[in-house]
């Protein structure tokens, strides 16, 4: 087993508090213990999101949100009967406990189930203009701009790879030849990297249509103009738990109302808010999407993953948002472009 003392928290801790060791832990999970060590419940990266969707606030105790009735194994369990409860669930983690409730481990799945590499397609969608960002794209298309000391494309490509992906589609159009002759099949990253060549707009769902296979799995879909500290695997992870059509990962977005806000009934001042601030889930540009969902976009015709989601929902399909709270920034505009630069050392170095 993995190092997994490191994942026990104490139930006096706070949800911040579980964040961190699930952040920085091996286990990718908080196990909650009263004395002596005794299980008393679990919190998942997938309970953090839900957590936030909620409005949680992350200095809640951890009580608020664990579960507190986990799926665990006895120190008597085989690996055949582990691996078997792993098989028939989406879960990754299963708390080893004695006869009185005592923590002695945690399985994990990958320990089981050896897997290196992820067969999940990857679809970069690197083929916009990249008109908001002026001049700097005049000679080069957007992915291939240098954030740090590497282009954009180049960051999100090895973020996949640490996350054990490799099968990757570049779906390009604006001066592609620049994109393919800089990344070729992907030989120099040890992965494999196909094209899907847009010769006209197609939106970021239409290019889809493209494909030349059609995928036995979940694909996910990114845009290629987006830096995020997200981890990818517990995207899909999310993803196959919730058994979702289509999963969009969302982010909060505060306004802030840049006068009083007054309240009235009846021609009545019933209260006045000062410059009051409005939380919003936005699309964050990264998507799962089901082979049965991809079946939904019309060929060769424009259309906007966002469109999918609206068809998806209309045919009663269930659709489900995965909240980012790790690093996420849109390279839209210079401003964004520089504020990327000045992130990367911190985030991704």
């Amino acid at each position: 087993m993995k190092n997994w003392q490191s994942s026990l928290v104490p139930v006096t801790s706070t949800i911040k508090e579980a964040i961190s060791i699930i952040d920085s832990s091996s286990c990718m999970i908080a196990v909650i213990v009263g004395q002596e060590r005794k299980l008393l419940g679990i919190i998942t990266d997938g309970d953090i999101r839900r957590a936030i969707m909620k409005g949680v606030s992350f200095s809640e105790p951890v009580t608020k949100i664990m579960n507190s009735s986990p799926l665990i194994i006895s120190s008597k369990s085989t690996s055949k009967e582990t691996f078997q409860i792993f098989q028939n669930t989406h879960i990754r983690h299963l708390p080893v406990v004695d006869d009185d409730g005592k923590i002695l481990g945690i399985q994990v799945v990958d320990e089981l189930h050896k897997t290196v590499k992820n067969d999940t397609i990857v679809v970069i969608m690197a083929g916009g203009l990249g008109s908001r960002l002026g001049n700097l794209t005049k000679d080069c298309p957007k992915p291939l701009l240098n954030i740090g000391n590497q282009p954009i494309l180049e960051t999100i490509l090895d973020n996949f790879i640490s996350d054990g992906f490799y099968r990757f589609y570049f779906s390009v159009n604006y001066k592609a030849e620049m994109i393919e002759s800089f990344f070729g099949n992907g030989e120099k990253w040890g992965v494999d990297i196909r094209y899907i060549r847009e010769k006209e707009r197609l939106g970021t769902g239409g290019a889809l249509s493209l494909m030349p296979e059609t995928p036995e799995n979940p694909v996910i879909v990114m845009n290629g103009d987006i830096l995020t500290r997200v981890n990818f695997q517990r995207l899909l992870d999310f993803h196959n738990e919730y058994q979702s059509a289509a999963t969009m990962c969302v982010r909060e977005y505060d306004f802030q109302v840049p006068y009083g806000v007054v309240n009235i009934k009846d021609h009545q001042i019933t209260k006045i808010d000062e410059k009051p601030v409005h939380t919003f889930f936005v699309n964050a540009g990264i998507y799962i999407l089901s082979p049965e969902s991809l079946r939904l976009i019309p060929q060769h015709s424009y259309f906007d993953l966002p469109d999918l989601f609206k068809e998806l929902s209309k045919n009663k399909q269930k659709t489900v948002a995965f909240p980012i709270r790790e690093y996420w920034i849109d390279v839209g505009h210079v401003d964004d472009f520089n504020r990327a630069n000045g992130d990367y050392k911190h985030n991704f170095k």
